[in-house]
Order: structure tokens, then C-alpha cells, then sequence
């Protein structure tokens, strides 16, 4: 599991900065991409990348401010004109859907996949499947806007080998199915369930990605005890008392809530045009004061999410 951002700037690109979309990618777990949000230029960033649109399985908008939105109908075109691109399904706000049928329709674009349009509800569930949940809360921005907890299955505990060989069970392709957790029986009549053989589970990764937001409880709610937040970072200290009147977060406030939710990483991002790569450094070393783990994003960089390390 990896995090791309793919945009790190907000309200309007800038010369180093594209506006808001961050790419989740679960290749190595199910072969699929992920992405959060599309601002305009979205599908050049993929593109310079190196990730293709048919990898793209779903789609989560936060809000449907243009720095997070404008780029999706491109990207849904130009999707068509790739052979064998698999069906699409695109969460996000009421009003979703028929943002994207209207451009559409009046573009005369036709897509040549399925595409399936959820619009998504506070506290619901947005998606379930093998492998992943992904849940959904209402933050506080001058439209609605979401949050999104992506949430990882329980990962089955290590297969205890030694027993098995114990038994005289010696390496075969059943170990992969106890390790799996299911009952196999043997050519010698012996059913041996695999539960028994597996350490404890481990936890699945948690990774939550926040729309625009000032400071809300229900933000802290849907980050807790995430391994990642992702959360904007508008402003900087010097320039606080612009952020609540434009519903936006300081640095300091995302700091805030990492904290009070407990996660492990904050990762911050969607920054004013005001401040240069340079300034970036110092809104996080700002943060740190705060929470220690704490990240400035720049486009294009690649954040592994694991247990050993994660930035």
C-alpha cells in the first residue's frame, strides 16, 4: 500500500504545485489504484507518474470545489479511449452525479466502460469488498465535504510451520490454505484446521484522507488510530485568522487533531500558493511542535504505508 500525491497545492496550481488528488495505490494488494480527489491536470500528473487510467478502479471526490473536481471529467473521456478499461465507481457528495451527467452529455462524451456514480452519506459505509472498507464522514467547509477512513481486512497471523512439520505435514500448496485460515484434509483421512496453526492476527492498515475542513470532532472521529492522516494545511501560523472565515485548516490544526486522534503519521498538504517550497519546510517544523510525525507533501512523492516505516 502506497500513497502518490499527485497534487499538493490548493485552490489554484502554481508553477510547483498541481490542486488536490492523491493516487492510493493497492497494487500489490489487488492490483488497483485508487484516487482521491481529481483537480484540473490530474491526468497529466498520472501520466508523468506513470500510472495508467485502466489501474484506476475507483474514484473518491471530497467536495465539489473545482481544485478537486475539475479534472475528473477528462480523466473519465480519456479512460474511453483505452481498450479493455474496466468498469469505473466514483463516490463523492450529492450533486455528483449530476455534475458528471451534465458535462458529459453536453461534451457529447461517451464512455466505453461502466460507470457507477455513489453518492455518499455521512457515516456511512462508501464501499466494502474482500481486502478493504472504506467509510465516510462530514467535515465542516463551506460546501459538504468529506473524509474517507480506508481500512484495511485483519492480515491472518503467521503460519506455525514447525508445528505442521511436527505433525509429518511438510510443505505443499495446503499451506497457503491453512495460512488462510481454512480446513484441509489430508490423503490420510487427518483434517487439520487451519485456524489452529496461525498466529494472532495482525491489524489491517488504516489510512484517512480529509477533504477541505476546519478543525471538527468528526475529523478526529474518522482518523483514529489511522497509521496515516491525511489532512490540508492552507495555511500557516503567521496566517491563522485567514483560515476559519475560508473554513480551512492551519498546519497547526492538523497537527491537532493527529493528535487527538492518536494516528501515527500526519502527512499535510493543500497548501496556499502563498508559500513557496521552501515555506513548506517550516509549516512543517510548525506542526512538529505539535506532532512530532509530521510531513510537508510535494508532488509526485511516494509515502509507503506499513508498520516498520512510513515516511
Amino acid at each position: 500500500m502506497k500513497l502518490m500525491f499527485l497534487g499538493t497545492g490548493a485552490g489554484v496550481p502554481s508553477a510547483s504545485r498541481n490542486v488536490s488528488a492523491v493516487a492510493l495505490d493497492l497494487v500489490a494488494e489487488n492490483g488497483a489504484i485508487w484516487l482521491f480527489d481529481a483537480g484540473e491536470g490530474t491526468q497529466q500528473q498520472l501520466l508523468k507518474a506513470g500510472l495508467g487510467l485502466r489501474r484506476i478502479t475507483r474514484v473518491f471526490i471530497t467536495h465539489l470545489h473545482g481544485d478537486h473536481l475539475f479534472g475528473l471529467p477528462g480523466l473519465l473521456s480519456t479512460r474511453s479511449f483505452q481498450a479493455g478499461a474496466p468498469p469505473l465507481d466514483v463516490y463523492g457528495p450529492p450533486g455528483l452525479g449530476e455534475y458528471l451527467g451534465t458535462v458529459l452529455r453536453v461534451s457529447a462524451s461517451h464512455l466505453t466502460y461502466d460507470l457507477t456514480i455513489h453518492e455518499v452519506a455521512d457515516g456511512e459505509t462508501a464501499f466494502h469488498a474482500t481486502g478493504f472498507t472504506v467509510t465516510c464522514r462530514l467535515l465542516d467547509h463551506v460546501v459538504p465535504s468529506f473524509g474517507y477512513r480506508v481500512t484495511e481486512d485483519e492480515r491472518p497471523g503467521a503460519l506455525q510451520v514447525e508445528r505442521l512439520r511436527a505433525l509429518g505435514l511438510g510443505p505443499g500448496r495446503w499451506y497457503g490454505q491453512l495460512k488462510a485460515g481454512q480446513t484441509v484434509t489430508f490423503p490420510d483421512g487427518r483434517v487439520v484446521d487451519g485456524r489452529d496453526y496461525c498466529g494472532p492476527g495482525q491489524p489491517g492498515r488504516i489510512v484517512a484522507i480529509l477533504g477541505d475542513t476546519r478543525p471538527a470532532a468528526s475529523a478526529v472521529e474518522l482518523a483514529r488510530g489511522a497509521d496515516v492522516l491525511v489532512h490540508e494545511s492552507t495555511y500557516g501560523p503567521a496566517d491563522a485568522a485567514l483560515a476559519p472565515p475560508y473554513f480551512h485548516s492551519t498546519c497547526l490544526d492538523a497537527a491537532a487533531i493527529a493528535r487527538a486522534a492518536g494516528v501515527r503519521t500526519l502527512l499535510i498538504t493543500h497548501f496556499s500558493a502563498r508559500y513557496s517550497d521552501r515555506d513548506l519546510d517550516e509549516l512543517a517544523d510548525a506542526a512538529r511542535q505539535v506532532f512530532p510525525a509530521t510531513f510537508a507533501m510535494r508532488d509526485f512523492q511516494v509515502v509507503d504505508v506499513n508498520r516498520q516505516s512510513l515516511a
